[in-house]
């Protein structure tokens, strides 16, 4: 049964769930309805997620090669792919998926952040306040059943980016946080600098 969660709260994914192995962590939106106007031509929102892999040793993101996205589909170590970039956001459910290999995840990444950021959004004058119906879940790759889903209902008027979630470790055991904290930071780029 899937656990609807409030912003800054926690929920266990292994130890509830005995035998899990991989999951999926889908992030999803819908752009707002477009004002029009004959004199400009608003371009669609390309929402990019993508997952930062955090050192356990340093609490910080150790290097560029440790995030997966658009641009690096795959982690070295194979335990975080994503599944490719979906340009629109159109269309119903997940509109990008990263999947997560937790029992192949290397011992020294103690965290994995999922961010989504808007491409170009400076350049095009694209905000968060231009999306609407955001989530981040999580489900059991086996079986694809849900475990636990976060809805970011806040307004974000003029924020670029986004915070979602994490993935961590704690005692042996998964986790996972619902962070929901909007930025003003231009690209994957600037996110991943965010955390060095």
């Amino acid at each position: 049964m899937s656990v609807n969660l409030q912003k800054g709260q926690k929920v266990d994914l292994t130890k509830s769930n005995t035998g899990l192995k991989t999951i999926v962590v889908g992030l999803g939106w819908d752009e707002a309805p477009k004002k029009f106007s004959l004199f400009s031509r608003q371009e669609d929102i390309d929402c990019d997620a993508s997952a930062i892999m955090i050192s356990e040793s340093s609490g910080k993101l150790a290097t560029p090669a440790d995030v997966v996205y658009y641009g690096n589909l795959t982690h070295s170590s194979g335990s975080v792919r994503h599944c490719g970039d979906n340009l629109t956001g159109a269309g119903d459910g997940d509109d990008e998926q990263i999947i997560v290999e937790l029992t192949k995840v290397p011992q020294q990444y103690s965290k994995i952040v999922f961010v989504v950021t808007i491409y170009q959004a400076r350049e095009r004058k694209q905000q968060f306040g231009m999306i609407k119906n955001a989530f981040i879940r999580v489900v059991d790759a086996d079986n694809g059943n849900e475990l636990c889903k976060f809805d970011l209902s806040e307004n974000y008027d003029g924020r670029t980016a986004m915070v979602f979630g994490e993935v961590y470790r704690h005692k042996g055991e998964w986790k996972f946080g619902a962070i929901g904290e909007p930025t003003n930071d231009n690209g994957i780029g600037d996110m991943a600098a965010r955390f060095q």
